[in-house]
């Protein structure tokens, strides 16, 4: 039985990615406490990896917590919800004052909330931490974001910047600001992953509509992901679309089911911010979508509903035309996700401001150049942007508009098009939207504000003078202010 006090960290939950983070852990030099429910699980952990560094395995929670040096720092990888309560449930009786929890699964912002609440009452530091990279970001350098006190960084922010991902030297990972924060930005960093997905989807329908197979189109990635498209997801299309499936010969997207599932981060991002009252449109028509594609009794019922004829203009020698609409789903693809980093780092300001969190923009973008599913070039951009002025959108930054006035055009072709073939394209066509509202000097919500105050007397104001103000509609129709 461990009695002395050995390990740097502990990790309690050795699946795939408790596994892998403590394999990490162990790489970077830091001695590793480990337990998990199932004591095989441990074993085999260290009998497969063992001589790549300082693993201390332990049968009981008593045990994890004795081995650990002073502070204690506890890195959680359960399953959210209940799990995690229930494991913070048998853990906290046995530390003491000054020790830290850390939550590294996906918990939704609220639970943290509460948590980090309920744990400072007995003098202990909660940090609810995402970490995004998957099993292999997990073990080769995750982005990581983590929330909490500004003491319990101090003691375990140097081991998190050990095993993050670098960029130009810099880790993955700062303080984000208290409680719920850092659980809160990776779930805004999901939902924008939704959309992303979303839009390279509709790219491919489109490109996969006009004629060009499958193999053709994972070249089209590769051509995008050397410039200013450049991103994991995009260099992971590619391959994707590149696989052939070996028992049938055929592409192996062709024999994918085309039902997008999801765990439920990207209905928290909507969830939230319709509560903050932040337009989040794209990330919401990309849950909408996945939604959507499962719904197999709606589809096949309306499977038979007329459409448009689709027309081929692209084929595997590109004529000028094919060359153009290439182009255009690029410029498309690429403004779109400019929309969607957007509302999600505003909807992260928002939050920051109703939480009292006041979370560094920049440096969120920072933390997502690397490690991360989205990471990409355009962060590195989108981190000056925000360092360089104090944006309210990230769309008016001078070079980013810049760059969505050229694309435009290309932009508003696609979904054109997308909408005389029948080719949904709700991502595509929600950021366009969005980006048209936004730079709209005049919205018709006046009409709607008038209609509301005809049928329900819910008052408007006027551009010209100050007050507010309501019409007698049922009366003599004269307006009074009230």
């Amino acid at each position: 039985m461990t009695t002395q006090a050995q390990a740097d960290v502990g990790v309690v939950g050795l699946a795939v990615m408790g596994s892998n983070l403590a394999r990490n852990f162990a790489r970077h030099g830091h001695a590793v406490a480990l337990y998990n429910r199932t004591r095989a699980r441990t074993e085999e952990l260290v009998a497969a990896h063992g001589e790549e560094g300082t693993f201390v395995p332990t049968a009981s929670m008593e045990d994890l917590v004795a081995s650990l040096e002073r502070p204690r720092r506890v890195i959680l990888m359960v399953k959210a919800g209940p799990a995690t309560d229930d494991t913070i449930e048998q853990l906290v009786p046995l530390l003491e004052p000054g020790d830290i929890v850390v939550d590294g699964g996906n918990s939704h912002f609220e639970d943290t909330r509460r948590r980090e609440a309920a744990l400072r009452e007995h003098g202990l530091h909660f940090v609810g931490t995402g970490i995004s990279g998957g099993e292999e970001g997990a073990l080769l350098g995750p982005s990581i974001m983590p929330g909490g006190s500004v003491e319990s960084y101090e003691a375990l922010g140097p081991l998190l910047q050990d095993i993050a991902a670098k960029v130009d030297g810099e880790p993955c990972c700062t303080h984000l600001g208290p409680d719920g924060a850092g659980h809160f930005v990776k779930m805004v960093h999901n939902g924008i992953e939704y959309a992303d997905m979303q839009f390279i989807a509709e790219a491919y329908d489109l490109l996969r509509s006009a004629g060009l197979e499958p193999a053709r189109i994972a070249d089209v990635f590769r051509e995008w992901n050397t410039g200013d498209l450049d991103s994991f997801l995009i260099e992971t299309t590619a391959e994707v679309l590149a696989h052939v499936d070996p028992s049938s010969g055929r592409p192996l997207v062709d024999v994918i089911a085309d039902q997008a599932e999801q765990k439920g981060t990207g209905r928290w991002t909507v969830q939230s911010a319709l509560e903050l009252g932040v337009p989040v449109n794209v990330i919401a028509e990309a849950v909408f979508a996945r939604s959507t594609s499962g719904h197999a009794d709606l589809r096949a019922a309306a499977a038979g509903l007329p459409g448009p004829t689709r027309s081929s203009v692209v084929e595997e020698d590109p004529t000028q035309e094919g060359r153009r609409l290439v182009d255009d789903v690029r410029d498309a693809l690429w403004a779109a996700k400019v929309v969607a980093y957007a509302q999600g780092l505003d909807q992260i300001r928002s939050a920051g401001d109703a939480y009292g969190w006041d979370v560094d923009i920049s440096a969120v973008a920072r933390i997502w150049r690397g490690g991360c599913i989205i990471r990409a070039r355009l962060l590195e951009r989108i981190r000056a942007a925000y360092a360089a002025r104090d944006l309210t959108s990230l769309l008016v930054d001078p070079d980013i508009a810049d760059e969505l006035g050229k694309a435009q055009d290309g932009w508003r072709r696609v979904v054109a098009r997308a909408t005389t073939q029948g080719v949904p394209v709700p991502g595509f066509a929600a950021a366009l939207g969005y980006y048209d509202t936004v730079r709209s000097e005049r919205l018709p919500a006046s009409l709607v504000q008038g209609l509301r105050d005809f049928f329900g007397a819910h008052t408007y104001r006027r551009v010209d003078r100050d007050g507010v103000f309501h019409t007698q509609w049922s009366l003599d129709r004269s307006e009074i202010e009230v």
